[in-house]
């Protein structure tokens, strides 16, 4: 029993003490929930009073910038009516300007309305005098106006057939000129367009040494290795008073060139002695062999030419190598082909023919020092050798005039192999002999009967002939200019062509008293 009595004391107890416990926490709850509502409340408050102010001063700040743009507004609109009271003040000073030249205008179309009458009134003046001159010389003459008119008519139709003839001769004489004139622009043209390379060369070489003491290396003991120099490389080692220099002489161009590139790479080397000189020769023999090849393919390809045999092209390369008259061949050949291509492109021929008929019209320049034969021969056999087209054959035959030429490409190769040689600074040609040429131009002149003196003037290119009027006719004169033109192919030798220019002059003097 006591425990059970403690039970239900312990439950009451439990009871009671749950139940206060629940009042206690409703009544602080209620007291929380009331200190939120206020707090809430305050909140409220605070916002709406911050809203009301935000309201306000955006209010202020919409009113001022209003104002802003309606200030901003007004001052645009107060430059836009000065612009437009400007604007119509220049206007109205135009207007003013305008009608004051129309006044002038019309006062100057009073004026020439007026001179326009007095002009009206002198034509009718100047006709009544002429009719009663017209009367007047009808009468002092005897004939008639339409009498005057026949006879003028007859006459003015006279003078006319003596000038549709005359105006014949000039059109004529005109058209042979534009032609001539036409011919020359387009050769002028060709030269023009024409870009190669022109370099004088000799027949020594002179190779620069180090020192003046390289010199007897170069000779050897006894002279031993110039001997073997010499030997192997077939030109002549010519060791001078010159300093530091030695000179290599030799016709042949190749072997000259072998020479010096072997000396110079003997003279780098510094060893100089038999057993080198022969290996640095065979090596110099190699590098040019291969520039030879290297030029010739160089040759082709630039003038677009194909299907050239090798062997061609080989000997293309060793022109290279080969002057004439201080020209180097390779190089005058290139001008050719480029020159014929040119005309030949102007003439309506096949460009690409000219062109290697042009390049190749030299080819027997490449071994004429080696072969019996002169270039012309030699080329044309070459040409026919490697299987060429008779039109190149013909114009390698035909561009020194030895055999004539069947085609128009052979007469533009010839042409154009004239206008490379005879060019100013083409070739060089010895003092002596070019004097010697000049003088031997005016002794075949002098010659002839009825000359009276002659001059070789524009550096032999043309020669001058004064005639004695007594003795040599007009007639006399064509003749007289073509044997002497015959005379001088026969006889001299000359790049391009001579002009002979005869001059026949008659003058009859008398004095009035």
């Amino acid at each position: 029993m006591p425990i059970i009595a403690s039970i239900i004391t312990g439950a009451i107890v439990a009871f009671v003490t749950w139940l206060l416990t629940s009042k206690t926490i409703e009544r602080n709850n209620n007291a929380k929930i009331g200190n939120a509502s206020q707090k809430a409340k305050e909140i409220i408050d605070t916002a709406q009073k911050e809203a009301d102010n935000m309201k306000k001063e955006a209010e202020i700040s919409a009113k001022e910038e209003v104002l802003q743009l309606k200030n901003e507004l007004e001052s645009e609109v107060k430059e836009r009516r000065n612009e437009v009271a400007q604007y119509e003040k220049r206007v109205i000073a135009k207007e003013e300007s305008l009608e004051k030249k129309s006044e002038a205008f019309d006062q100057r179309d009073r004026t020439l309305s007026e001179r326009e009458a007095g002009i009206e009134q002198l034509k009718a003046e100047v006709e009544d005098i002429r009719l009663s001159q017209q009367k007047k010389l009808e009468e002092l003459s005897g004939i008639t106006a339409d009498e005057a008119k026949e006879y003028l008519l007859s006459k003015v139709e006279q003078d006319v057939r003596e000038d549709k003839a005359r105006i014949i001769k000039n059109i004529e004489a005109e058209a042979m000129e534009e032609a001539d004139k036409r011919a020359r622009e387009i050769v002028i043209d060709a030269i023009s367009r024409c870009d190669v390379d022109h370099i004088s060369e000799a027949t020594i070489s002179v190779v620069e040494l180090p020192g003046d003491e390289m010199k007897g290396r170069i000779i050897g003991r006894e002279g031993r290795n110039i001997r073997t120099f010499e030997t192997l490389t077939g030109v002549e080692l010519i060791v001078d008073d010159t300093p530091e220099a030695v000179v290599l002489s030799c016709f042949n161009p190749i072997r000259r060139h072998i020479a010096k590139l072997a000396l110079e790479k003997l003279i780098t080397d510094g060893r100089i002695h038999p057993a080198r000189i022969e290996d640095m020769v065979e090596k110099a023999r190699k590098e040019t062999e291969a520039v030879m090849k290297s030029k010739g393919e160089e040759a082709v390809m630039d003038m677009g030419l194909h299907g050239v045999h090798p062997e061609l092209v080989k000997l293309l390369g060793r022109m290279h190598f080969r002057t004439s008259y201080g020209q180097n061949v390779l190089k005058h050949s290139i001008e050719v082909a480029l020159l014929s291509g040119m005309l030949a492109a102007e003439a309506g021929e096949d460009e690409k023919l000219a062109k290697r008929a042009g390049l190749l019209h030299d080819i027997g320049k490449a071994v004429d020092y080696e072969m019996e034969g002169s270039h012309v021969q030699i080329g044309s056999e070459l040409c026919r050798k490697y299987k060429e087209s008779p039109v190149v054959i013909n114009a390698v035959e035909s561009h020194h005039g030895d055999v004539e030429a069947d085609n128009l490409i052979s007469v533009l190769v010839q042409c154009a192999d004239t206008i490379s040689a005879a060019r100013p600074g083409a070739r060089r040609e010895d003092m002596e002999v070019y004097i010697n040429r000049l003088k031997r131009l005016e002794e075949i002149s002098d010659s002839h009967e009825g000359v009276e003196k002659s001059f070789a003037i524009q550096a032999g290119r043309e020669v001058r002939i004064m005639v004695i009027p007594d003795e040599v006719s007009d007639a006399d004169m064509v003749i007289l200019a073509r044997d002497i033109s015959k005379e001088i192919e026969e006889e001299l030798q000359y790049p391009g062509q001579i002009k002979v220019n005869v001059i026949r002059e008659s003058r009859a003097i008398d004095y009035a008293k």
